[in-house]
């Protein structure tokens, strides 16, 4: 089959790989109906070292069940499914408690022998507890939407929910990314009752309006704090929705946050130090947020996407075909894109 492989910053390739096959009586063999590329994909396209074997790439898709092992109940070829960013047995105690994410058995794609999300088929491990039913056909218009269950749409939602956000709540977004719309609309969903969106790229912070933002603040630094804290009358948000991953993200949550409040990060950190000391400790914020386990949301979320209440899928504004997915990162990369949707 031919699947995506990373050969170093820069250097993306699809080529033939060995087809996936059942190989625990636990797995599944699901072929790729939909993939796409995420934010997190740049940053090792951006500083990945220079490999000579280069490696399998992607961690969103859903698809159509080929087959399955021996012990998998529950599907069956045919289906169509979802996967989450992490495969997880979901028996264990960490999945007992909604942390997919810590199960010891489970593990991320194109990770140890697993493929890639970005090819033709996916072999699943553990995938009774990994895999989700979606009951819609292989041409359903909301396949767009039902693969950002896969990781964005989740990722935003715990996000969200990681800061406490509800009703009346105020919510700072940092980053107008796809995962900083999907937490834009997680808050609106939620009853956040002002969500400001701080981004600069108009068609994006355009559509975080229509997801449900009532403000944008496209300074940043010290000036987009100063123009948040003029907003919400010098005091900031109760909640802040750090979605970008950057020292510099981090240090404006921390400045817009409202004493007593709660910071929650869900971009991937690019830095091993913060401003955690004395100032935030005096204003009693917490930090909060993580690696989304995206299992534990998406049977809670799926049924506001199945019925249009949310169309997260908005998020994707470049469809293309899995050849041509070197053209896709140099698209999100240079901000071309917002997300690409991959159609193997």
């Amino acid at each position: 089959m031919r699947a995506t492989l990373i050969y170093g910053a820069g250097d993306i390739r699809v080529e033939d790989v060995p087809d996936p096959r059942v190989q625990e009586p636990t797995d599944a063999v699901v072929r790729v109906l939909r993939s796409c590329i995420c934010g997190s994909d740049l940053w090792p396209y951006g500083s990945m070292p220079v490999t000579e074997q280069g490696e399998r790439i992607g961690h969103e898709f859903l698809g159509v069940v080929e087959d399955v092992g021996s012990e998998v109940s529950g599907l069956k070829a045919g289906d169509i499914v979802v996967a989450p960013f992490a495969y997880a047995d979901n028996t264990c105690r960490f999945c007992a408690e909604g942390l997919h994410t810590s199960c010891p058995r489970g593990g991320f794609w194109a990770a140890n022998g697993v493929d890639g999300g970005q090819g033709e088929a996916v072999r699943v491990p553990w995938a009774q507890g990994t895999l989700v039913k979606l009951p819609v056909g292989e041409d359903s218009a909301l396949l767009p939407s039902l693969l950002s269950l896969s990781d964005v749409l989740p990722t935003g939602h715990h996000c969200a929910v990681t800061a406490g956000v509800g009703p009346h709540t105020s919510v700072t977004v940092i980053g107008d990314g796809a995962v900083g719309l999907s937490a834009v609309l997680a808050s609106r969903r939620l009853g956040a009752e002002r969500i400001l969106l701080m981004g600069r790229h108009t068609d994006r912070t355009g559509l975080g309006r229509e997801f449900g933002a009532t403000d944008v603040i496209t300074e940043r630094g010290e000036q987009g704090v100063e123009q948040i804290r003029e907003l919400t009358g010098g005091e900031g948000t109760q909640a802040v929705l750090e979605c970008v991953g950057t020292r510099q993200a981090l240090e404006t949550a921390f400045g817009v946050a409202r004493d007593g409040g709660a910071v929650s990060r869900v971009g991937v950190p690019q830095y091993t130090e913060g401003p955690i000391g004395f100032e935030v400790f005096r204003r009693n914020i917490a930090l909060t947020g993580g690696v989304a386990p995206a299992r534990a949301y998406i049977e809670e979320l799926m049924p506001d996407v199945l019925d249009g209440t949310i169309e997260p899928g908005r998020v994707f504004d470049r469809t293309i075909g899995l050849e041509e997915v070197p053209d896709g990162y140099r698209a999100m990369a240079g901000r071309e894109a917002l997300k690409v949707l991959i159609r193997p």
